[in-house]
């Protein structure tokens, strides 16, 4: 098997682990007794487990390897899925979500390390192609959700079969996963300059986190948005999200080529400026189809924004024995979490001083930002190869 195909996959299982547990909260929430108060509360660890895990992943991976942390985070991921179904309390519940997202953050950093060095191993980019397969896992993921509950089937008996199912895919790839134990032939004392003190990491970092805040509104917000003030029924209101979706799916498919074609830079600001025109066209239009358009804009514009900033991070930390890029691209990756935790009550807050409609063009402003902070990046890069190299 080729190591692209494996990472492919591994993008896919990330993506189905997500898409199988997020639509049975209805079923877990009436499990657990939680009102819908407690069981935002609930959800929350799995958010805090992520953030966490990013944040530290780095240096494990540079430790172990990036195949080791894939290997571990996925069967722990798997443990953790039949400990959510068959939760009999609040409590357990969010501890529960919590080993999931921490085992997923570190499988986030340590899939995407993997696919940067399919990257150096190619010599093209190849990262908005993996990221669409977290998208169509999270699709697969989701549909067998929606086949399990409509046969009431309890969410521990369906979440055990996903998880049984991931460990046997992950058994058939994982060989193929490149990042074994890393071996540093540079000699140790040359200093290394940390993540927080580059102004390139904190650029790439800002275009992740504008486009997580941009993502995680219209995964939470666009169907009430389509509701309230467009006027369409509920059914047809999650058709937006849907749209979304497929949209960013597809477009990451067409990720790759753009950004070896035009470059990382110019595929991120036009990305950007048409994500920024949909949201704004979903918040302003009058006839509910321009929502729906414009959502599925902004899905095809953010496709390449979170996968490309997360190639630059781990590229900006390669060494010159071609190893590299950990701890780079854990501090993006960390920072941009950030984004989906606080984005949507960071949105929700807005629309309660102002309203719904106002608080997507601030989505929309969010999202045009990432064209300065792309083109700065893009400066602050070229400062850093014309200055003294070091390793980092």
């Amino acid at each position: 098997m080729r190591d692209r195909t494996a990472v492919f996959v591994v993008f896919a299982l990330n993506g189905a682990a997500l898409g199988s547990w997020a639509p049975r909260t209805p079923a877990l929430s009436e499990r657990v007794n939680a009102s819908p108060g407690v069981f935002g509360l609930a959800l929350l660890g799995a958010s805090v487990g992520m953030l966490i895990a990013a944040s530290v992943s780095g240096r494990l991976i540079e430790r172990h390897g990036a195949r080791a942390v894939v290997a571990g985070s996925t069967i722990i991921a798997c443990a953790a899925l039949p400990m959510i179904g068959f939760s009999t309390s609040v409590a357990l519940l969010a501890g529960a979500l919590f080993v999931l997202g921490a085992s997923v953050g570190a499988l986030d950093v340590a899939m995407n390390v993997a696919g940067v060095e399919v990257e150096r191993r190619s010599g093209r980019a190849f990262m908005p192609i993996l990221h669409a397969g977290f998208s169509f896992g999270a699709l697969a993921g989701s549909v067998a959700a929606g086949f399990a509950a409509s046969h009431q089937w309890s969410p521990g008996r369906h979440l055990t079969v996903a998880a049984l199912s991931a460990l046997v895919v992950l058994a058939f790839v994982i060989t193929a996963v490149p990042g074994a134990r890393p071996v540093h032939t540079e000699p140790v004392e040359k200093p290394r300059v940390p993540p927080i003190k580059r102004p390139v990491l904190w650029l790439l970092a800002a275009i992740a986190l504008f486009s997580a805040i941009a993502e995680g509104a219209s995964s939470d917000w666009s169907a009430l948005l389509m509701t309230s003030v467009h006027g369409v029924g509920d059914g047809a209101a999650a058709f937006a999200y849907s749209g979304f979706a497929l949209a960013m799916a597809l477009a990451r498919l067409a990720g790759a080529w753009l950004q070896n074609r035009f470059g990382a830079t110019r595929a991120l600001a036009v990305g950007a400026g048409i994500a920024a025109a949909g949201l704004v066209l979903a918040a302003v239009a009058s006839l509910p189809v321009f929502g729906f358009i414009g959502f599925a804009l902004a899905g095809a514009g953010l496709a390449a924004a979170f996968p490309i900033a997360l190639s630059l991070a781990g590229a900006s930390g390669k060494r010159a024995d071609g190893t590299g890029g950990e701890r780079e691209l854990a501090f993006v990756t960390a920072i941009a979490y950030t984004g989906f935790l606080a984005g949507p009550p960071l949105i929700g807050g807005i629309a309660q001083v102002t309203s719904l409609s106002v608080s997507f063009l601030f989505v929309g402003l969010t999202a045009a930002l990432i064209v300065p902070s792309a083109v700065a990046a893009a400066r602050a890069r070229k400062r850093e190869e014309a200055a003294e190299p070091v390793a980092r």
